[in-house]
């Protein structure tokens, strides 16, 4: 880093001594079906320590604002969704004589949750709080229990696992454990395993392994039930051992009011729990330790990445920090915990899903963590050596779900073109990537959808191969197709880059062939032309263009409109804006998207066909740069931000996506947005008089911009390195290889100043 000036003091210093995390707010999104956690974890943390409510519809992170506390547990994902997936290593604290344990204990709350980054503090409806903080694989417990009101009792129910009310067959089951109780040298221990399956990756059975304590002498009685879902039990006595598929755990008993609990997780041995917990929260460590440990570790890893000196706004604070920090919950760094094979490699679990991730999270994620992206690619790689396919999404050490193509692959050639090699195996990738696109996966017999595999791989291969397009004999065969050629894009690119130019041929030809599925009949809104759907037949098929039936893993478009589909090639830009109609109907095409009471649908959206809660519509606000519409761009990205965003458990516009509404607003407020699988990085406007991002090796990108207010946003002119700029796009090299500097000045009215060459289309051909 250069020295700031100030006093001699190195930058690197000033950010460590600033606390961020004033302007982080873990329950940003955590309601209003954003699905986000808001307990606590480190960056990319195995533990998630927080609340388990109840209230008859799914509790996607475990957090729900309203329900009974049912319990709380160390595993969680974050801005997921088809079904909850963890909440397990529970504890539940619980008042007076506990005659059966396996009976209902949930309990209503008596105030809201007390949320910070770093603590969580429950208070129930009894007067027991329960304070709680998290390390990366260890959580501690802080119970405050109220007196004269019975004896203090703390159930571990190895069964505790959160369900699913949606009736899609995704809900969890508890499939068999075991516990133990000895005693220590201080006290007594706590250890054993879980076994459950399904979540919304669909996945077969899966151990998690856990080893507690408590600060406070304590007496236990374990307890098994008859059967593995009833409330009956068999054995609830003093034994110290409990295995069986049945329903088990233990309740320990205190006369103490405050009882301290610690507990490791571990998906490889109880052994290695205890390990865990004894490294991480020794005996005697605080949760006021545990808190500014977190804190300095998101302050450091995290949001220190990305600093300005505009602090004339605090919700824009709040909005840039929070996303920050959420968009760094998942995937999970499981390095040295995968039970599954033995490797050198790192470990990422937990993806869900390059679906919803590749087009703005994992671009971002390069730039922000080079070192961990890296761990995080080779890891992708290792699991193709070990389960034979990428995933797109991945949890519990299994492969699930695909919504639409192969898009790990789109992950990979984005980080490949942008130069990232380090001790990547790009061989063996690009091998990975040629499995996606040559191999069928096995069908796993989805109930949503069993006309192909949902778990990993393109299932439609064999329409796309032998066919060119694909047939409705396949779901989301439409938006499969565009999402197909997209991938096939990103294997044209290492391919090239490799020097194995028969298959960058292929591929290139391949990537173009979403243009098989375009109907040149389909009408709406008087624009002709549109992605629609072929019969086994291979006669195209009438269809609503406005309109996507379920819009659901059976039907032919998968959670965006045929409309909205028929903006996504974007690597075939030239070619897509030729079939529109040219230029001006396609900038009428877009601008329709954004314009309110078109849609029959999307009510919260002001009935607009473009909706900003899903992954298909996130590039189409910033199309407009490639018709000279630089101003369009900006207008549109601006006016959904701020729309649709705030820093608030209700302010984003649909489910997080682990991260990748976040994410989208983020670029919004750098100023860029990237093009997937290329160079490029669409222009659009900064929020900040100036923005730092660190890129490591002690590289940055300094972002100014003078004249920018709240309606004043347009940008006048740009400065790229010190050189005045005509375009509307940037590259890689430009910016982010060795660092750079944008410099806007913006205003109240648009200008025509990206007057130079439109961004590349590199899949479209040149005459």
């Amino acid at each position: 880093m250069r020295p700031s000036g100030l006093l001699g003091i190195s930058l690197s210093t000033v950010l460590a001594q600033l606390d961020l995390s004033q302007y982080v707010l873990p329950d940003t999104g955590a309601t209003n079906g954003g699905n986000t956690f808001p307990g606590v974890s480190v960056p990319f943390g195995m533990v998630k320590l927080g609340p388990d409510l109840y209230t008859g519809s799914d509790s996607y992170s475990g957090y729900q604002s309203k329900g009974d506390f049912i319990g709380f547990s160390l595993l969680h994902e974050s801005g997921t969704g088809g079904a909850p997936k963890y909440g397990v290593v529970a504890q539940m604290p619980v008042l007076g004589e506990v005659e059966n344990p396996l009976e209902d204990q949930s309990v209503n709350r008596s105030s809201a949750d007390e949320i910070k980054l770093g603590h969580y503090k429950s208070s129930l409806f009894n007067g027991i709080t329960v304070e709680m903080g998290a390390t990366n694989k260890a959580g501690l417990y802080k119970y405050s229990f109220p007196e004269n009101k019975g004896a203090s009792n703390v159930i571990v129910d190895v069964s505790h696992v959160l369900p699913s009310f949606r009736g899609q067959g995704l809900g969890q089951s508890y499939l068999g454990g075991n516990i133990s109780v000895a005693k220590t040298d201080s006290g007594l221990r706590y250890e054993g395993s879980g076994s459950y399956d399904n979540g919304w990756n669909r996945s077969p059975k899966w151990t998690v392994y856990f080893c507690g304590y408590f600060d406070q002498a304590t007496t236990f009685k374990t307890f098994l039930g008859k059967d593995s879902k009833g409330n009956d039990t068999q054995d609830y006595s003093d034994t110290a051992t409990q295995a069986s598929e049945s329903r088990l755990g233990a309740v320990f008993s205190f006369d103490a009011q405050e009882v301290t609990s610690r507990v490791g997780v571990s998906f490889v041995s109880s052994k290695q729990a205890c390990a865990n917990v004894d490294e991480e929260i020794p005996a005697g460590t605080t949760l006021q330790k545990l808190e500014d440990d977190v804190k300095a570790a998101w302050n450091s890893q995290v949001l220190s990445k990305i600093t300005t000196k505009d602090n004339s706004n605090s919700t824009k604070l709040k909005l840039l920090y929070s996303s920050l920090y959420h968009m760094h919950l998942i995937p999970t760094n499981k390095t040295g915990e995968n039970p599954l094979w033995k490797s050198n490699e790192p470990y990422y679990d937990d993806i869900f899903t390059f679906w919803d991730l590749f087009r703005c999270t994992t671009p971002l994620f390069h730039i922000l963590q080079p070192s961990a992206w890296e761990d995080f690619l080779r890891s992708l790689i290792d699991i193709w050596r070990n389960d034979g396919f990428l995933p797109d999404g991945r949890s519990s050490f299994f492969n699930g779900a695909t919504q639409g193509g192969s898009n790990a692959d789109n992950v990979l050639a984005d980080a490949y073109v942008k130069g990232l090699r380090g001790a990547i195996n790009w061989d063996d990738a690009y091998s990975a990537m040629v499995t996606d696109a040559e191999k069928v996966p096995d069908n796993n017999n989805d109930s949503r959808d069993n006309s192909s595999s949902t778990k990993e791989g393109r299932g439609a291969l064999p329409d796309w191969i032998d066919r060119g397009y694909i047939t409705t004999k396949y779901g989301r065969s439409v938006s499969r197709a565009v999402e197909y050629a997209g991938n096939d894009f990103a294997l044209y690119q290492v391919a090239k880059g490799l020097g194995k130019n028969e298959d960058a041929t292929k591929y290139l030809n391949r990537s173009r062939n979403w243009r098989n599925q375009w109907n040149k009949d389909l009408k709406a809104l008087n624009f002709t032309g549109f992605l629609g759907p072929i019969g086994e037949d291979g006669k195209f098929k009438d269809q609503d263009p406005l309109s996507c039936g379920g819009c659901y893993w059976g039907d032919d478009y998968y959670q965006g409109l045929p409309m909205e589909y028929s903006f996504n090639a974007h690597h075939d830009m030239g070619k897509l804006i030729e079939l529109s109609g040219g230029t001006d109907t396609f900038t009428a095409r877009l601008e329709k998207l954004f314009e309110g009471g078109v849609s029959d649908s999307n009510s919260q959206f002001n009935h607009t066909l473009f909706n900003p809660g899903n992954e298909p519509s996130f590039t189409s606000p910033y199309l407009f740069n490639f018709v000279g519409r630089q101003d369009l761009s900006v207008k549109y990205s601006r006016f959904v931000a701020n729309s649709y965003y705030s820093p608030t458990p209700a302010g984003l516009p649909g489910n997080s996506d682990a991260g990748a509404m976040e994410s989208w607003l983020l670029w919004s407020m750098i100023g860029l947005y990237p093009m997937t699988g290329q160079t490029t990085f669409l222009i659009g406007s900064p929020w900040f008089s100036d923005l730092s991002i660190d890129l490591g090796s002690g590289k940055a990108l300094k972002i100014t911009s003078t004249g920018g207010t709240a309606d004043n946003y347009y940008v006048q002119s740009l400065k790229v390195n010190g050189k005045s700029w005509d375009k509307s796009w940037v590259t890689w090299d430009d910016i982010f290889a060795n660092g750079g500097t944008l410099d806007f000045v913006l205003g109240a009215e648009p200008q025509k100043w990206a007057t130079g060459a439109a961004p590349p289309s590199p899949a479209t051909e040149t005459s």
